[in-house]
């Protein structure tokens, strides 16, 4: 006996597709077989119309209520709201995966980057400082990520064996960045770099779209202070941002990075000058010439 109504079913089936999404592109583990089970349930229910919780509650609508069909509008619109569903939320949970890997990436890679930096310039205590902070940053990343894969990632046979060559080599240099050769240290950090390269290129990002998302964070930090007509922190954050930035023009350097690299030294500008009631304006352009390329490219 049927007892659930079209409505009922519609929100039946709305949550299922929700939990599959939620379970193929955002969870892993026990949490990924739970979703799929209750997003099974959710589908196997609203397509026979039977909720057996319901029965034994006796909180089920009627047979004849249940046998009621809704107007061709209505259910031509239901439809489309469920492909809408499936499409948008697949294309949003896509994006969102990947984003989200990049930016928990760059927050690991900038301890790296400093650390390579520092031996390189043969600083010992700014590059233990800062190896002291990659190593767990580095050792959260990969328990991360050794568990759960993002979509872009679900068929890289060569993820994990990537991230366990990096953690050895991230071990091999710690006595050298402590208390040994920091030449040499530098020299082997610099195998690093190209592992997650081919691994980025493997994958199917491009580096510019790693360089974008690394500007973004800083960027917006930069926005709200000239937003807040602070000078003082806008220019302390310029040269942030500009250093971002040049990685970005190392990998592109077109009339749309140009455009972004004009707005942002156009910021700077304002900000020396102490024009604060145009600082908020220009803000908003540089905003959007990044949105535009990173829209694109990001």
């Amino acid at each position: 006996m049927k007892n659930i109504l079209p409505i009922d079913r519609f929100l039946r089936f709305l949550l299922a597709i929700g939990l599959f999404e939620a379970a193929y592109f955002w969870l892993s583990g026990t949490p990924q077989i739970l979703a799929y089970g209750v997003g099974g349930i959710m589908l196997v229910t609203g397509a026979s119309s039977i909720c057996p919780i319901y029965k034994v509650l006796g909180i089920g609508a009627s047979q004849a209520a249940c046998s009621l069909q809704p107007a061709l509008w209505i259910r031509v619109l239901g439809i489309l709201a469920l492909l809408g569903a499936i499409v948008g939320g697949s294309y949003g949970s896509d994006f969102l995966t990947r984003k989200m890997f990049l930016e928990d990436f760059n927050a690991m890679n900038h301890f790296y980057k400093q650390t390579l930096f520092f031996t390189g310039k043969a600083e010992r205590e700014k590059a233990i400082a800062n190896y002291d902070l990659w190593v767990p940053a580095f050792e959260k990343f990969q328990g991360k990520y050794s568990v759960y894969r993002p979509y872009v990632l679900r068929n890289d046979a060569q993820f994990s064996a990537d991230l366990v060559q990096v953690n050895d080599m991230m071990r091999a240099v710690k006595d050298p960045v402590k208390s040994g050769d920091l030449q040499q240290a530098h020299l082997d950090l610099e195998k690093v770099r190209p592992v997650f390269q081919t691994m980025f290129k493997r994958n199917g990002f491009s580096m510019l779209s790693v360089a974008l998302v690394d500007f973004h964070d800083t960027m917006e930090l930069m926005l709200d202070t000239a937003n807040a007509k602070n000078v003082a922190q806008t220019l302390v954050l310029y040269e942030q941002v500009n250093a971002k930035l040049q990685a970005i023009e190392a990998e592109a350097n077109d009339p749309e990075i140009k455009a972004i690299r004009f707005e942002l030294d156009t910021l700077n500008a304002l900000a020396k000058e102490n024009k604060l009631d145009a600082m908020p304006a220009q803000s908003e352009k540089l905003k959007t010439s990044f949105v535009k390329v990173y829209l694109k490219r990001g």
